[in-house]
């Protein structure tokens, strides 16, 4: 086993508590979210909120700043996105492209589709209709 894959599952221990994924869920609505905020949202005593959010931390999946007596966290994007692209190389399959970016939002599969039927010599796009492009 290399370190990445080691690196990977302590990512996944780390997102599999409810607790940890609501922490990381609040922090995505937010560029930066104080303490006190999870304090006030999370059914949790102080102490343990801190123990949650120092998992997250040493699994790289928050940034921490201290601020006199305060607490921010900042959401690791980009190591979310990796961890994304990791599944995608384990369980391939079509993903939507859209604006040059992978849209790991949507799932082309959980779509209803537009039954549109393109006019001849027009490109084969009825206009107004979405195109999406999947890539592997």
């Amino acid at each position: 086993m290399d370190g990445s894959s080691v690196a990977t599952t302590d990512l996944f221990k780390a997102l599999g508590d409810p607790v940890r994924w609501s922490i990381i869920q609040q922090m995505s609505e937010v560029d930066e979210l104080a303490c006190s905020r999870l304090e006030q949202t999370l059914p949790i005593s102080k102490p343990t909120v801190s123990y949650h959010t120092k998992i997250l931390a040493q699994a790289g999946l928050i940034s921490v700043r201290k601020e006199g007596r305060n607490f921010y966290y900042t959401l690791r994007r980009d190591v979310l996105q990796s961890i994304a692209s990791e599944l995608w190389t384990v369980a391939p399959g079509p993903r939507p492209v859209r604006d040059g970016m992978v849209d790991l939002k949507s799932n082309p599969n959980n779509r209803r589709r537009n039954r549109i039927r393109p006019r001849p010599n027009d490109g084969g796009v009825a206009v107004g209709q979405e195109v999406v492009l999947l890539t592997w």
